[in-house]
């Protein structure tokens, strides 16, 4: 599937790359077609997607904001 193609049926919520414009940054989107526990959708830039239920993306969001995240 083209990359325009998958865009079409997700709603973008964010690109992670800051300032690069090499159009292959990890994004995230939000598909609504998909079963609740897939609605989120992370792609990288090496053409993995990554699903997870929107409690779950929430529960990440959630730790990075208290600082649990490290690396």
């Amino acid at each position: 599937m083209s990359k325009a193609k998958f865009r079409e049926t997700k709603r973008h919520i964010t690109t992670l790359c800051g300032s690069l414009s090499c159009d292959f940054c990890p994004e995230i989107f939000v598909d609504e077609k998909q079963v609740v526990e897939k609605q989120i959708v992370i792609t990288d830039d090496f053409g993995s997607i990554i699903h997870m239920s929107k409690d779950q993306f929430l529960a990440f969001v959630t730790q990075a904001k208290e600082g649990k995240l490290e690396i």
